[in-house]
């Protein structure tokens, strides 16, 4: 980068604006008013920062404005897609009793005993939590479930 040198001679004033103002300026304060302007200096670094910024506000806009079209796109087509972990039926196999509707509890010296499942109330299955029961896979917004537990 090249470096430029003022002389005291490139920084008075014209001599038409220094006789008109020649009362209000003292003659040490002329060289400050008429600082020197240096250009606008871009150099790689400058203009990498730049288009970043860029980037960064267009990807800020453009992912909400794509998000809120495919959204209401899904809202417009049919969801008819069975749901994936109950297979459409809208119930699934209880997991802690796998379906028998009771569990075998040790007692310790070789004694068991039976009872109810707790999770199914000995019914075997339960209801699919994915889809709540309807046998169709809910869309990604619709799995969440907003509750106030207050």
């Amino acid at each position: 980068m090249a470096t430029v040198s003022y002389t005291p001679a490139s920084l008075s004033l014209p001599s038409s604006l220094s006789r008109a103002h020649k009362k209000n300026i003292p003659g040490r304060n002329r060289r400050r008013i008429l600082a020197p302007i240096r250009a606008l200096e871009l150099d790689q670094d400058t203009l990498l920062a730049v288009g970043v910024g860029l980037a960064g506000i267009a990807v800020g806009i453009g992912i909400p404005v794509f998000y809120e079209t495919q959204v209401k796109g899904a809202e417009k087509r049919i969801n008819d897609q069975p749901c994936f972990p109950c297979s459409g039926t809208g119930s699934q196999t209880c997991r802690f009793c796998v379906g028998s509707g009771s569990i075998a509890i040790a007692l310790g010296s070789g004694e068991s005993e039976k009872s109810k499942c707790v999770n199914c109330d000995g019914a075997g299955s339960i209801t699919c939590t994915t889809c709540q029961g309807t046998g169709i896979q809910p869309r990604f917004l619709d799995r969440r479930e907003f509750k106030d537990d207050d």
